[in-house]
């Protein structure tokens, strides 16, 4: 199965991954990154600008930005596939720049299905400009029992 088309119906709704993230994934609470679109193999995701998310010198630390490229991710592929038993296998992130204040939007897209997912996220900062980051990533999903 290839990504899935931009037109599909995403197989969960927002409310729907919420409740999967506070009932199998509370850690992604620590985060508060905030659910804004989940689509057919998309999804956008938003950190808030929060002191906690700041290294010295006050940009965002790039663990927050790896979460939350990694939990973009996750959520296109529930979008796209309905499979809610999807890990990560791998997670390359390049940072490209330094996030300056504020939001950091994450716009994630899975550009193949099957026994594994592939996909990528840019991570842009929520004022515009140029992207602070970009993660590819490759998921394993497993098999419905």
């Amino acid at each position: 199965m290839n990504a899935a088309a931009p037109t599909e119906t995403p197989r969960v709704t927002i409310a729907e991954f919420r409740q999967l993230l506070e009932s199998h994934h509370p850690f992604a609470s620590v985060l508060e990154i905030d659910i804004l679109d989940i689509g057919a193999g998309t999804a956008v995701l938003r950190l808030p600008e929060r002191s906690s998310h700041q290294r010295l010198g006050g940009m965002i630390a790039g663990p927050m930005l790896m979460g939350l490229a990694d939990l973009a991710l996750y959520a296109a592929i529930v979008g796209g596939t309905g499979n809610r038993d999807a890990v990560t296998a791998s997670l390359s992130m390049n940072f490209l720049r330094k996030t300056p204040p504020g939001g950091v939007l994450a716009h994630a897209n899975i550009l193949k299905t099957g026994r594994m997912a592939a996909g990528e996220v840019l991570l842009v900062p929520e004022a515009g400009g140029a992207p602070v980051a970009q993660a590819i990533s490759t998921w394993a999903l497993p098999r419905s029992s």
